[in-house]
This record gives C-alpha cells, structure tokens and sequence, in this order.
C-alpha cells in the first residue's frame, strides 16, 4: 500500500525484489514466472530508499519513477513474451450461484475505506486491495478483500496458496465483490484436521472451484540485472 506523503518515499529493509513488484505492479501469477529467473541475491539483499520528488506525487508517478531508479541502478531490463501455460481457472461450482462469502458490489455505490484496529476486521479495510485477516482459529490462514475482481482474486491466491500454476478467472462474472475465506494451510493439516482445505474453502465459502487448463499468458522475461555498484 502507498499513501501520497508530499512527494516522499520512503522504504526501509526491502529485497529489491519488493521494489521491482512495486514499480511494475506484479503480483502472484505473474510472481511465479519472475521469480525462477532472478539471482537469489535479488529476494535476499535489502535496502533502503529515502527519496522525496516535487509534488504531491500519485502512487502510479512513484510507481515510473522506481522503474527509473532499477534501470539506472540496477541495470534491470526485460522484455515480455506470450505463451500457453498450465493453469488452473476458477469457474462456478454451481451454475449461476456464488458462495456466502463472495458478495457483489454495486457499480453505483462506490467503495470506502474503513479504519477499523485490527482485531475488528471482517473483511479488508482497504478498497481495491486484499490483505490478510485475523483468523478465526489460531494457524489457519484467512484472506480477504474489498470491491476487487475475480481476477485479482485469482492473481492474489496464485501468489498466497501456491498451487503450483497461475489462478485464472473463467467465472464469467462481471464487476467487483467482497470476499472473505479461511483455509488450513497445507503445513497446518496435521494439526487442524477438521478445518477446510483451501479447495473446500474456496467450494463452500465462495463457490467456486479450480479446473485445469491451458491459456496464453504475457510474461515478464529477464533480460539483465546487476548488483548495486556504489550509493
């Protein structure tokens, strides 16, 4: 999340992996196709970014400035291709039907960003985002989000279940919904036994389900990156 402070940016102890999903807005499908090409040092070195531009600068302005920064910096550079991938597309398990946890919103009504402390959150504070929320039960994961696309859901659970393949909308469903699930990560089977796996979450509490596919996918290809010669 980024708040417009006066032109301020300030980062502190971020891989510059943070950065480079931060400058060109990648999240997890596109995460998985990144990640495998970058030098490890990339997730493992951090570092600071104290940085102040004129203006009360937007979040998409920063967003073009960082990408400035890693190529001058970092000599990062990349180009980007199309192929057909393995996926697992979320469709309706009933026709027609979504779950109790995914809610439409309407186009009329727009969304506002609540401020609630932590404990109290049912579902994401934040429109256009999700995040994760306190469980019900302590070990389980629970995830939500406010007036956000199947799409950016599907892109989302990519990154944070990790089934091994991009997540892809193939729902048909138009618009933007309020979510909420909660699953027993697969590290956490053993010790939850009666609590839903993430398939029966996303079957029961938002009516959906995965079904394997292939689709034609752009991603990002890594043409050169180096390490940071001099502050």
């Amino acid at each position: 999340m980024y708040t417009p402070d006066g032109g301020r940016f300030s980062a502190v102890n971020f891989p510059l992996v943070t950065y480079i999903f931060f400058a060109y807005k990648i999240a997890g499908n596109q995460a998985h196709f990144l990640l495998p090409q970058l030098p490890g040092w990339v997730s493992q070195e951090r570092y600071d970014i104290e940085a102040r531009a004129e203006g009360n600068r937007t979040k998409g302005e920063m967003r073009l400035m960082m990408r400035s920064l890693l190529a001058d910096r970092f000599k990062f550079a990349f180009h980007t291709e199309t192929r057909e991938v393995p996926v697992l597309a979320l469709v309706l398990a009933k026709p027609g039907k979504t779950g109790p946890q995914l809610i439409p919103q309407s186009a009329d009504t727009p969304c506002q960003t609540i401020v609630l402390p932590l404990p109290a959150w049912n579902t994401a504070p934040v429109c256009d985002a999700i995040l994760g929320l306190p469980p019900s039960i302590p070990g389980r994961s629970r995830l939500g989000g406010r007036d956000v696309t199947i799409a950016s859901m599907g892109d989302m659970l990519s990154q944070r279940v990790d089934p091994g393949r991009p997540i892809i909308d193939a729902t048909g469903l138009q618009g933007k919904f309020d979510f909420a699930i909660e699953f027993v990560p697969q590290s956490k089977a053993e010790s939850d036994p009666d609590g839903p796996q993430f398939e029966q979450a996303l079957r029961d509490q938002l009516g959906l389900k995965m079904e394997s596919r292939r689709s034609s996918m752009s991603m990002i290809i890594v043409d050169h990156i180096e390490r940071l010669s001099g502050n």
